[in-house]
């Protein structure tokens, strides 16, 4: 009359064996066995070493950091030396100069990023950079408009050689980017011959490029004694040589805007150290970043060589521009 009582196996669909089958299957739960023992669930899964293996820290290579941080100082010394020999009559050494710098940016970038069409970029890299230089050395006129529209021709020309293959047409949105940092970059370098022909431009050119030389030495001398805090697991950098950079670089362009004449004094000398060192270390900084980034998405890693010249060539194409900008609206 009535329904007889279920049995203990019948009690319950999930039997033990069915119970202990989704206790191996989850791996956030854990038997009371388990973490009594401190093995399985959650114990594991919070583990901090586990964590950390999970991401791969890039070691900080001090003579590498020690290597980079020579180059930034001899290319910061090679530029203002070269500035300082300019004249009315004598801007083809200092033109041949910067051409070589350009050269040897667009070497690091091209292998480096690697867009499509590279060998035809790398000549119309090269025909902007000569261009470029030439224009700004022998032009009747200082005019920054011209530098313009040879990179932006170059940009244009580019573009339309990465459409003609279709192997290399899918890839010209991603790569527009890196494109257009190749061939303005390139361009920039020659506004420091530009700048010479300023009444004020040599000057100018000696305290930002002297300080974001000696920002990019600090911070890459930083991360070869001390790179802590790191700034992200996969860089190997350090907060501190950072902001060491930035604030001595600042400090050192406020004692050269002392003893140089006219309009400079400390406090110019030190907005535009403040300005220049932080583009530089920050644009040495983000080709890390960058390279990092590569690495993430499994492509190919970049020749060596090119992959540690890009960080300090980035921070000085970029310091050419701030400095040019500075000179026009700042000390005039």
């Amino acid at each position: 009359m009535f329904p007889s009582m279920p049995q203990d196996g019948e009690r319950d669909p999930w039997g033990p064996d069915r119970s202990r089958e989704i206790a191996k299957s989850a791996p956030g739960r854990a038997t009371f066995a388990e973490r009594s023992s401190g093995h399985g669930g959650d114990a594991d899964r919070e583990d901090p070493e586990l964590v950390e293996d999970e991401i791969e820290v890039v070691a900080v290579r001090r003579s590498l950091s020690l290597a980079i941080a020579g180059f930034a100082g001899l290319l910061a010394f090679g530029l203002v030396v070269g500035a300082q020999t300019t004249g009315p009559d004598a801007r083809t050494s200092y033109a041949a100069v910067i051409f070589g710098i350009q050269a040897l940016f667009l070497f690091a970038w091209m292998t480096a990023t690697r867009p499509p069409a590279a060998p035809v970029i790398t000549g119309i890299g090269a025909v902007v950079g000569l261009l470029t230089v030439y224009i700004a050395a022998t032009s009747a006129s200082v005019s920054l408009l011209s530098l313009f529209w040879v990179a932006l021709a170059g940009l244009f020309a580019a573009v339309v050689a990465q459409l003609v293959r279709a192997g290399d047409r899918h890839r010209i949105r991603e790569s527009f980017g890196n494109t257009a940092a190749v061939v303005f970059g390139v361009a920039a370098f020659a506004m420091l011959v530009l700048l010479t022909r300023k009444p004020t431009g040599t000057q100018s050119l000696l305290v930002c490029v002297s300080t974001a030389g000696l920002a990019v030495l600090l911070a890459r001398l930083a991360d070869a004694v001390y790179p802590k805090p790191r700034l992200a697991p996969q860089v190997p950098r350090g907060g501190i040589g950072v902001v060491l950079g930035a604030m001595v670089g600042t400090l050192g362009a406020s004692a050269l805007g002392s003893v140089l004449v006219l309009p400079f004094t400390p406090a110019k000398g030190a907005v535009l150290g403040l300005v220049a060192a932080g583009v530089a270390v920050v644009a040495d900084l983000g080709v890390n970043y960058s390279e990092a980034a590569r690495e993430e998405d499994t492509e190919t890693p970049t020749f060596w060589v090119a992959r540690h010249l890009q960080g300090p060539l980035a921070a000085f194409a970029v310091v050419a521009p701030v400095a040019y900008a500075m000179t026009t609206f700042y000390l005039t």
